[in-house]
């Protein structure tokens, strides 16, 4: 393998149904072939008849994708190729790492866009990618990147979108708004087996409240998103801190969702629909930071981290 030889740029997300058609099958993927209750499907339903009738995260993840392998490839020092694949719905990682075998590309480097690691999630799209190649019977060379949260350009693309949500209020608030950071919940059960999650995340909200010089009285992290079960969940949740806020005295409220890197049904309904609805409901103007997406900075930001990972995954192995 030479050093001109393309790397394989694997790109990897959730996943959501294209269509309210797809909605059954595509929680009946998530729940690992189990039924899921009809009113259950028929709410999640809802919630995407609200946002447009389908998740918009395949195409943001292309875009990201491309923009990533074009800002790589712009110092024409190697050459990238994206792939796309997700965990839960079309294409498959599967099926992103079938066409890596198939273009014969042997070297890979594969990222999740997600900052934040756990076993329970980007663990799991490592165990997917590695299901495909033995299923495959592939020799590919691939390198993970685990985790990126606290990297200094991700830092400053979060606080860049934060000064900038913060123009939506006006002057006399901008003094007074709370900073809530937010992620999606995981089960609480992950915090007894040493998982890093909880404490990356925290430590993602301190860099970006030191970077806009904000004291710790001003912000706050929690979780979101919680899924439907009897599990005990990490929190607060955000829709439970609201009305505590509200009851504080607090009236203005920017959500930063760190744990997120595109608009989805989390961003798009949990925020904007239902926590804007119970901020309201208690007297608070509740903002939300614009997604990363494909703003440029945050472009800048993945592709130093790739090159920062692949040159020390050289140095590990030299």
């Amino acid at each position: 393998m030479s050093e001109r030889d393309p790397i394989a740029l694997l790109v990897m997300a959730y996943g959501g149904p294209n269509s309210l058609d797809d909605i059954e099958p595509y929680l009946l993927d998530i729940r690992g072939g189990r039924a899921t209750p009809p009113e259950l499907v028929e709410e999640i339903r809802e919630r995407y008849a609200l946002i447009g009738g389908r998740s918009p995260l395949l195409d943001i993840t292309r875009a990201q994708a491309e923009a990533l392998a074009a800002a790589l490839n712009a110092d024409n020092r190697a050459t990238f190729k994206p792939y796309v694949g997700m965990r839960h719905w079309f294409p498959y990682i599967r099926e992103a790492v079938e066409q890596i075998v198939a273009d014969g590309v042997q070297r890979v480097v594969a990222l999740v866009m997600a900052p934040h690691y756990s076993r329970m999630s980007i663990g799991a799209y490592i165990k997917k990618v590695e299901e495909a190649v033995a299923e495959l019977g592939a020799d590919l060379d691939i390198t993970y990147v685990r985790h990126w949260g606290d990297h200094p350009l991700y830092i400053e693309a979060v606080a860049e979108h934060i000064r900038e949500a913060l123009q939506k209020f006006a002057p006399e608030e901008r003094e007074r708004v709370k900073l809530l950071f937010t992620a999606h919940s995981l089960p609480a059960a992950i915090m007894q087996q040493g998982d890093p999650y909880d404490a990356q995340l925290r430590t993602t909200a301190r860099l970006v409240a030191e970077q806009l010089g904000w004291t710790e009285d001003r912000w706050l992290f929690c979780y979101q998103s919680a899924g439907a079960s009897n599990t005990k969940w990490l929190g607060p949740d955000i829709n439970d801190v609201l009305p505590e806020l509200a009851a504080q005295g607090e009236t203005a409220v920017l959500v930063a969702p760190v744990g997120f890197v595109a608009d989805h049904v989390e961003i798009l309904y949990d925020i904007d629909i239902e926590a804007r609805q119970i901020a309201e409901a208690h007297g608070l103007h509740l903002e939300r930071m614009a997604s990363m997406n494909t703003a440029p900075r945050f472009i800048e930001a993945l592709a130093a981290i790739v090159r920062e990972h692949l040159a020390q995954a050289e140095r590990t192995t030299a």
